[in-house]
């Protein structure tokens, strides 16, 4: 395994960081333009990916949808060969596994139709969530995007002022993301999970 020094000065592409990528429990990894990155959220971070990955997990079994929710899996950035990131939430389409080339064996998905949603939950490094994610996951084409904000970090252009918690929905519609904002006492409108019965406040008090 690379030392700290060493992943800072080596630039890899895709293929040699899953190659390097470590098994078991010695953290996650993303690869940001050759770059590995370790992301280490917070404990109240990972209450919220958590709350969230539990609520949509009763509602896609109540459902019956052919969806599920990884623990830990990657997405290739589709600009970049030497890009990949783990979404804090990611639900994927059962049936469009057969087409990932790099699931079974690399847990990691280079197609955004794959991808029924898609969530990041917001920390003091907001910037890679409203614009470099944002971005690319725009570009796969990623059916919706989160992008919750509980202890309202984001840029004042995102969240307002003063700022304030905010939880931004992305829908995908003809080839560009449009975006829902909601806030407080707001219940939470997806498109893909219409029936989801969750408001800003409700995730907000999860976190704090």
């Amino acid at each position: 395994m690379l030392t700290r020094t060493e992943e800072q000065k080596i630039s890899l592409t895709l293929e040699e960081f899953l190659d390097w990528y470590p098994d078991g429990y010695e953290g996650r990894f993303e690869l940001h333009d050759g770059v590995i990155t370790k992301v280490q959220p917070t404990g109240t971070h990972e209450q919220v990916a958590g709350f969230l990955a539990s609520k949509l997990s009763v509602y896609i079994d109540c459902q019956d949808l052919p969806f599920f929710i990884p623990r830990q899996g990657l997405v290739k950035a589709i600009d970049s060969p030497k890009s990949a990131y783990i979404p804090d939430v990611m639900v994927l389409d059962t049936n469009a596994l057969d087409h990932e080339p790099l699931w079974k064996q690399r847990s990691t998905i280079t197609q955004g139709t794959s991808i029924k949603l898609a969530i990041e939950v917001v920390s003091t490094n907001w910037q890679d969530d409203y614009l470099m994610k944002l971005g690319e996951y725009e570009k796969l084409g990623i059916a919706e995007y989160w992008v919750v904000d509980y202890l309202g970090l984001g840029g004042r252009r995102y969240i307002g002022d003063p700022k304030q918690p905010m939880i931004s929905i992305y829908d995908w519609v003809d080839g560009e993301y449009r975006v829902t904002l909601f806030r407080g006492q707001d219940r939470l409108r997806s498109p893909t999970f219409p029936e989801l019965n969750l408001t800003v406040e409700h995730i907000v008090q999860v976190g704090t």
